[in-house]
């Protein structure tokens, strides 16, 4: 599962070197090797390897926002992953990503939440290892987008009057600007649908992204080449309906939407380890054992078990 992939070499250089070393070593503390899910299952047939699943969270949350979504894919039999994005800009983030990628034997389904989907547009562009995107509440930059210009582009986003901006100096006299959502907003802005006393614990939790993440441009939209999957919440105040739809309808992703907030993952975790399964299955193939019949007590009738494949 660790062993460094021989086919690829990449260097991040300097100050992103250093950062990122530390976030992928603390991403896999997620990953489904710890209790031996390791997506190898012994069949008759042979072995059978399912996808790693990568998970990418986004602003004002941390990669805890993924356990219920984790909890699913690990008992279907997918090894997982959920990184740690350091939210100071799409170059950044998606280079921390790379570190993890690069740490990863095999094919990976890749997932974003909110500004999550900027970082997997560039992160995975040109990764043959990447199969699929999975975007959830989500970004999908075209080159020259940024983040706040989607937001921007139809009614109905409450974001910027929810936001709590933090500046302060760093070592080198430059300042940065921090945004936090206000905890008094959270669960309006960003959480309706989870239950308040989770929703208190997610606004104390969150972790901010710079403001000058939102504002800076794609470079690389690896949805251009690489089949996508959308799932697209009505409810949401972050990022508005119309706007998930327009990119998803220009990305041809395959899409879902449901009624829910801009935490998807936390309130309806079901339905997102459900979409990204499907992303899998259509776009990793796997020996699937012959299917093995039982009998319930007290009938004849053979019964299969539910298909894992």
């Amino acid at each position: 599962m660790v062993s460094i992939k021989g086919v690829r070499k990449r260097v991040v250089a300097g100050v992103v070197s250093t950062l990122t070393a530390g976030l992928a070593l603390g991403a896999f503390a997620f990953d489904g090797t710890a209790d031996g899910a390791t997506g190898v299952e012994a069949t008759p047939g042979g072995p059978r390897v399912k996808p790693t699943v990568v998970l990418e969270h986004g602003a004002f949350a941390d990669a805890s926002s993924w356990n219920g979504v984790i909890t699913r894919l690990r008992a279907d039999g997918y090894p997982v992953v959920a990184a740690a994005n350091p939210l100071r800009g799409p170059a950044v983030d998606a280079a921390a990503l790379r570190t993890v990628l690069d740490h990863i034997q095999g094919p990976e389904i890749l997932v974003g939440h909110s500004y999550g989907g900027n970082v997997i547009s560039e992160a995975a562009a040109g990764d043959p290892d990447v199969k699929a995107l999975v975007y959830v509440a989500a970004f999908l930059p075209a080159p020259g987008e940024t983040a706040l210009e989607l937001t921007d582009k139809f009614p109905g986003s409450t974001l910027s009057g929810a936001l709590d901006p933090v500046a302060y100096r760093q070592a080198d006299g430059t300042t940065v600007t921090d945004l936090y959502i206000r905890q008094d907003r959270f669960r309006h802005q960003f959480a309706a649908d989870v239950p308040r006393g989770q929703a208190a614990l997610m606004a104390a939790g969150q972790r901010p992204i710079a403001q000058a993440a939102l504002a800076e441009k794609a470079t690389v939209a690896a949805w251009k080449t690489k089949p996508s999957w959308d799932i697209i919440t009505t409810g949401d105040l972050n990022i508005p309906a119309a706007a998930q739809r327009f990119m998803a309808e220009r990305a041809h992703a395959h899409t879902t939407e449901v009624a829910a907030s801009h935490s998807v993952a936390v309130s309806h975790p079901p339905l997102v380890a459900d979409v990204i399964e499907r992303a899998a299955r259509a776009t990793v193939r796997w020996p699937c054992p012959a299917p093995r019949h039982r009998t319930l007590t007290g009938s004849r009738s053979p019964v299969p078990p539910r298909a894992r494949c």
